[in-house]
Order: structure tokens, then sequence, then C-alpha cells
């Protein structure tokens, strides 16, 4: 899969996972995928939440890491690079 590839797929898999943080007041925007990592920058609601870590880990990165060969981990930004 190459990384155009791997790219598509994660921002879909974001688009299905993306109502339920807006449900609660937040969101998920994809920045960049690079040596097998997803980073993310989380939005609304979800900045400074307490459940975030669970969000991310038990959440977006499983779902990730077993929809999409290629991705070993997802990382949050807090600023566009």
């Amino acid at each position: 899969m190459t990384n155009e590839e791997i790219e598509k797929k994660v921002k879909l898999i974001l688009n299905k996972v993306r109502p339920y943080l807006q449900h609660d007041g937040g969101d998920v925007e994809f920045v960049r995928f690079s040596d097998g990592i997803v980073y993310v920058k989380m939005l609304g609601a979800c900045v400074g939440c307490t459940s975030i870590d669970l969000t991310i880990q038990d959440g977006i990165e499983a779902i990730l890491l077993e929809e999409v060969p290629g991705v070993i981990a997802v990382e949050t930004v807090t600023v566009e690079e």
C-alpha cells in the first residue's frame, strides 16, 4: 500500500469516527502520515479533555491499527506542522 493509499483510507476512517466526536462537541483533523505514524489534531471539546488519551488509544488508534496496514501509531499535534 502506498502512502497516498494509506492517507486516503485513514481519512475515510476518520470521517466515520468524526460524528461520534462531534456529538460531544469535539472533532479530529488529519495532519499527516509519516513513517507509519498518523498525526492528528484534536479540536473543539477534545482539546483539554481528560478522556483524550482513551479516545486516541482505545478509539482512533485501535481502529486504524486494525483497518489500515502500515499504520503503527497515532499521535496528536497541537499545531499544524
